[in-house]
């Protein structure tokens, strides 16, 4: 599916989609004001057999990442070992010996979420701020770090990829999730899985497993992917989610729907003037599997970001218990 000029689709979705002044002027959380204490207090509920998974990949040198904009994998080494104590160089009395370790990496180098900060649309962040907001310092307005206790709430998962997919449960790379393919989703899974305002929504498409299948990570960084079409922009704004995950590198499809060249559109409007945190790279395999089994999508999601002080995007190991 090929969309319009570029422009004339952009201009149309910032005339529908946008949300500046919705929560003031003053506002650092963007869509995340949907989602309030009833709801979260409703999401405790939800736990019945306390079952915990952990959504993150593994933050180390074997990631995904291949370079792009400079991104690496996580490089981890170690300050002090056991070594060290074992040749009493660490200078600790009465034989006290540690390990202590660093770590150096992008912010988005796996499972995370991105920020207000990290999109601009037309030189403009989030609530029509200038983008020089974002400056050598970080983010002077809406750092991560506001975010840090907003993203606990009901989590729904839209298996999209074993709902619509192939026998793999998966999605070809390049293929658009329509707003018909999350209602066909919605539909199939069930009661559970509808999706309400202030909801965390998880959106799988295989291509994760598909990856792990295969035996390496390809081009699963910045390569074709399939994900969010640019026409469930629409479907994002009217549900009021508070903000939406995916198992995929840039959670939306890649190749773009457009003709001519383009940059992540979806993130264009969805982050600087919706106002919604997207998150990426996911592990929803684990997941997705028990809500199959026993045909519950809803759960209890806590997924705070590392609060970095003016970060654009951090870090993230989320949490789903049924």
């Amino acid at each position: 599916m090929t969309l319009g000029p570029i422009e004339e689709e952009l201009a149309k979705a910032r005339a529908a989609y946008r949300n500046w002044g919705r929560w003031g002027d003053d506002d650092v959380l963007g869509t995340l004001n949907h989602l309030d204490d009833a709801i979260r207090a409703h999401a405790a509920g939800l736990v019945r057999r306390g079952r915990s998974f952990s959504l993150a990949l593994d933050f180390n040198d074997a990631g995904p990442q291949r370079g792009f904009r400079g991104r690496i994998n996580p490089v981890h080494y170690m300050k002090d070992t056991g070594s060290d104590a074992a040749a009493g160089t660490q200078g600790f009395p009465h034989g006290f010996g540690g390990a202590d370790d660093h770590v150096v990496m992008p912010l988005q180098a796996s499972t995370q979420w991105d920020g207000l900060g990290h999109v601009f649309d037309d030189k403009r962040a989030w609530n029509g701020r200038p983008c020089t907001v974002v400056g050598g310092d970080g983010d002077t307005v809406t750092g991560i770090e506001h975010m840090r206790d907003a993203f606990t709430g009901r989590g729904v998962l839209l298996d999209v990829g074993r709902a619509v997919g192939d026998g793999h449960g998966e999605l070809p790379d390049g293929f658009p999730v329509l707003e018909e393919h999350l209602r066909a989703t919605i539909g199939a899974q069930g009661a559970t899985s509808s999706v309400r305002r202030g909801d965390l929504v998880l959106v799988r498409t295989g291509q994760l497993g598909r990856v792990r299948r295969l035996g390496g990570w390809g081009t699963y960084a910045a390569g074709d992917a399939p994900g969010l079409s640019f026409t469930t922009l629409g479907w994002l704004h009217r549900t009021e989610i508070a903000a939406v995950a995916a198992d995929t590198w840039g959670l939306e499809v890649r190749p773009y729907e457009f003709a001519e060249p383009a940059m992540s559109p979806l993130h264009q409007i969805a982050i600087p003037n919706m106002g919604l945190p997207l998150g990426e790279m996911w592990d929803l395999e684990a997941l997705a599997e028990d809500c199959a089994a026993d045909g519950v999508y809803e759960f209890l999601l806590v997924a705070a970001p590392l609060p970095v002080t003016g970060a654009v995007g951090a870090p993230v190991n989320p949490i789903a218990i049924k």
